[in-house]
């Protein structure tokens, strides 16, 4: 592993210390930041990311946070352990985010459409039941 790794974490946070236990079991070498040590670097970061949470992980130019790029600490290894630069440029690079981003919103979309509709179905059901036992 030949990128540097820089883990921004925050004393009170148990899960930073599990990510970080995680890292070393795993032998990848990390240099930590503290949030409140290094204020002005992480506001850098916060305002980048527009996510304040932590552990978040810069790997390369890359921006790791929990919820969002990884789900637990061995996701996050895995990430690691397979992470490569991309080769496309920057805006490509966006471009392809934000279809991906616009396909999710709108699989997200469909996901509620269909439930709104079974709902729907239940609740006419429900009414016309009703209506003959009255």
């Amino acid at each position: 592993m030949k990128e540097k790794i820089t883990i921004y974490t925050n004393k009170t946070c148990p899960y930073c210390d599990q990510v970080k236990e995680k890292l070393k079991e795993s032998s990848i070498e990390f240099i930590e930041k503290d949030i409140i040590e290094d204020k002005v670097e992480w506001e850098s970061v916060w305002s980048l990311t527009n996510n304040p949470v932590t552990p978040t992980v810069k790997i390369g130019n890359e921006f790791l946070l929990p919820g969002r790029d990884f789900q637990h600490p061995q996701n996050l290894v895995d990430i690691i352990l397979n992470f490569k630069e991309s080769k496309y440029d920057e805006n490509r690079r966006i471009l392809e985010l934000v279809k991906t981003l616009n396909f999710n919103i709108f699989t997200a979309f469909q996901r509620v459409q269909q439930l709104l509709t079974q709902i729907e179905n239940n609740t006419k059901k429900e009414e016309s039941g009703n209506k003959r036992n009255s």
